[in-house]
């Protein structure tokens, strides 16, 4: 059991996220108003608001109308309290680039620009996080997408050479002594687009990306959580035993011959593992011309009824950005999940 001083700052950190969270889905608030939505007392939101507005993450607006007695003061969620860096490392076709992004703590993108880059290495990421937190001043946490398989803050397998086996996670935090989240594209792409859907309920959902002169990848949500695996391992569908190694890959997948049968392969797997109620073809080889090959294709071996919508996606840029943003969000907030109980 955890002592009643630490269960009391959990509780303290839960009902702060409450009113928080609040205020940011609102364009302003009262305290009554929050106390009735969150279930907290009018006291203790009264008591989160003061230290939030002494720390300047909420500011006071304007008295609310009054119907006759004293009027209430109204909050509002300051989202230019600090600001978070996102960086979108990529390479495809033997061209690397950054994207990277400046966003309050809304979400709402400040700026955006993508830059050639001649190569990417950590020297390359460290410096463009340098020089952003310099611009902007106030940023409290980073998140960094990879194309490649990330484990505690370590790239593993990546299709950028220079980082493979780097410390990317820790090196940063020890640097700018920031929140740095790290995490494969294909995981925040898949992420960023079932968050965009808003969906009703719970779905399952996966991304597989067929790149040009690198090896396939996908993301996957199942009933409404991403899919990452024990060590983050999750949607390299390249190490499918294709009974033939990854470089024979890229040479098959160069010609529509080579490339369909492998995509019927990986996307016959996916159905059979995490039955999906849709499939999102990205990347440069998936055309929609090939789709009808495809969807057949998967029809020898998995039933009608169990077959998804598969379509081809050809930009996927702001889903990635959408689940980037959020994922560093998420950083700075404190983490309760409730689990509820099955039957």
């Amino acid at each position: 059991m955890l002592p009643v001083s630490n269960n009391a700052i959990r509780v303290k950190q839960i009902n702060v996220e409450l009113v928080k969270n609040t205020l940011k889905s609102l364009e302003y608030a009262t305290k009554s108003s929050i106390a009735s939505i969150t279930g907290l007392s009018v006291a203790t939101c009264g008591n989160i608001l003061k230290e939030l507005l002494q720390t300047g993450e909420v500011l006071e607006t304007e008295l609310e109308e009054s119907n006759g007695g004293r009027p209430a003061r109204r909050y509002k969620y300051n989202a230019d309290y600090s600001y978070i860096l996102c960086l979108h490392v990529k390479t495809e076709g033997g061209v690397d680039s950054l994207t990277h992004a400046v966003a309050n703590l809304l979400g709402e993108i400040i700026v955006e620009k993508t830059s050639i880059v001649p190569y990417i290495d950590y020297e390359v990421i460290e410096n463009q996080i340098g020089e952003l937190i310099n611009i902007y001043g106030n940023v409290k946490a980073v998140g960094i997408g990879i194309p490649g398989v990330v484990h505690q803050g370590v790239i593993g397998v990546c299709d950028i050479d220079p980082l493979i086996g780097i410390p990317l996670g820790p090196q940063l935090h020890n640097k700018y002594g920031l929140e740095i989240t790290i995490e494969n594209d294909m995981h925040l792409t898949v992420y960023g687009f079932y968050k965009m859907q808003n969906y009703d309920e719970d779905k399952t959902f996966a991304i597989v990306t067929f790149p040009k002169d690198n090896f396939p990848g996908a993301g996957f949500i199942v009933d409404g959580h991403l899919l990452k695996g024990n060590t983050k391992f999750a949607g390299e569908v390249s190490f499918l035993p294709f009974d033939m190694t990854r470089e024979e890959q890229l040479k098959h997948i160069k010609s529509a011959q080579g490339f369909v049968p492998l995509a019927i392969k990986t996307i016959t797997s996916i159905i059979a593992v995490i039955d999906p109620v849709s499939i999102a073809l990205t990347g440069e080889l998936s055309k929609p011309t090939l789709l009808d090959d495809i969807y057949n294709g998967c029809l020898k071996d998995i039933p009608q009824e169990h077959m998804p919508e598969i379509f081809v996606k050809s930009d996927t840029n702001d889903e990635y950005m959408n689940g980037l943003i959020s994922v560093t969000l998420e950083s700075l907030t404190y983490n309760l999940q409730l689990v509820e109980k099955r039957k």
